[in-house]
């Protein structure tokens, strides 16, 4: 894959993750009218869902809802906000995204430490018997 190819799809995708922040922060704002925050709701619960509409283990079709599902879900969002609550939306979105990385770190850092200690019982409790 050629190199701005790779840049254009990172960006894309830093874009919907944005989006998804700034919907999120839409379907609480109460300058957004409800049925924009009904689809926004809907499509940042579908977002952070674990169950897909199509499971990820299907070969090829499992991606379908991530590439062509969600991005609607989106942008049909997005197209039911007033556009100055949106743009205000996505500004506070990005400087959340832009301060995210140290609570990010301490969140690895805790999950690290969670495996360990598991790891560290299990082989315990296999040692020992």
């Amino acid at each position: 894959m050629e190199i701005s190819t790779w840049n254009r799809l990172k960006k894309w995708a830093r874009r919907m993750k944005r989006d998804t922040l700034a919907l999120y922060a839409a379907s609480r704002d109460p300058r957004v009218p409800w049925y924009a925050k009904a689809m926004a709701m809907t499509t940042v619960a579908y977002a952070f869902s674990p169950i897909d509409l199509i499971p990820d283990f299907i070969p090829v079709l499992g991606y379908v809802d991530e590439l062509f599902i969600l991005p609607l879900f989106i942008w049909l969002s997005v197209r039911l906000i007033p556009p100055d609550i949106m743009t205000e939306l996505r500004a506070d979105a990005d400087r959340r995204l832009s301060a995210a990385c140290p609570r990010n770190m301490t969140g690895a850092i805790a999950i690290v430490l969670i495996w360990l200690i598991v790891a560290a019982a299990v082989y315990y409790w296999v040692t020992t018997r």
